[in-house]
């Protein structure tokens, strides 16, 4: 098992005193390697809480740049990261945060092509991105590597998350909840807007379940998709079958 250092011990010690977590479980997360897609309103600060949480390995997948339009819901960026690549500006605000996490930036477009190649040896994918098509891809390459994804996405003031193991028995893919291949209009945030303090909040919950998907606590999150309406100030919890239609249950 992977050793903490004596450092790590105190800066991690609110972790170690969960039952739940303890030392063995920040020993996990130390040896972790979780892949984000995507550093903007998700990412930023599902990558803040993961570096600072002591997960071991973080790979940081966009081929954007700092604008300054994102700097108010990208937390990770300031002023003078405007123009850099997002990957590796969070880079360096990841090592301010916590030198003992390594962070691996990879500026490019991630999609079917790629995907696979890209996520093979992860423990958990947490997808934060901001067009279908590439979630449809990470999807369907998670789903291939049996590798557990978060999904988490944010739209004006509502939010919504789900897991997803689509090659467990009862448990469904992200398929199972948006169809296959489904023909959806996208609308970027600058055309919709967003809520900055919402992807906040989404992001923290994205973290917090790719942090459960390596330290297993509570209730497993797979097979439901949490809603966040701040405009009603309502969240919801729906159930996800698994749709015996789809590719994962063949």
């Amino acid at each position: 098992m992977t050793e903490l250092t004596d450092d790590e011990l105190e800066r991690y010690a609110r972790h170690i005193v969960l039952r739940e977590i303890g030392g063995s479980g920040q020993a996990r997360l130390k040896s972790a390697h979780i892949v984000v897609i995507g550093a903007g309103g998700i990412g930023s600060p599902a990558l803040q809480y993961l570096s600072a949480a002591g997960v071991g390995r973080l790979t940081v997948i966009d081929d954007d740049r700092v604008d300054l339009s994102n700097l108010q819901r990208q937390t990770l960026f300031g002023d003078g990261d405007v123009g850099a690549p997002k990957v590796d500006a969070a880079a360096r605000a990841l090592y301010r945060l916590n030198p003992h996490v390594n962070v691996m930036p990879v500026e490019t477009r991630i999609g079917a092509a790629n995907a696979t190649a890209l996520l093979d040896g992860a423990d958990v994918v947490l997808d934060g991105c901001d067009n279908f098509t590439t979630r449809l891809a990470v999807a369907d390459a998670a789903l291939k590597l049996h590798i557990p994804l978060v999904s988490a996405a944010v739209g004006q003031f509502e939010g919504q998350i789900g897991v997803f193991r689509g090659w467990e028995a009862d448990k469904p893919c992200y398929r199972c909840l948006v169809g296959d291949a489904p023909d959806r209009a996208e609308a970027s945030c600058a055309e919709t807007g967003v809520m900055g303090a919402l992807t906040g909040m989404i992001g923290s919950l994205a973290a917090l379940e790719a942090i459960r998907a390596i330290v297993p606590f509570g209730t497993d999150p797979a097979g439901k998709l949490l809603i966040a309406d701040t405009l009603d100030w309502r969240f919801r919890t729906l159930a996800l079958p698994k749709d015996p239609e789809c590719r994962c249950a063949a």
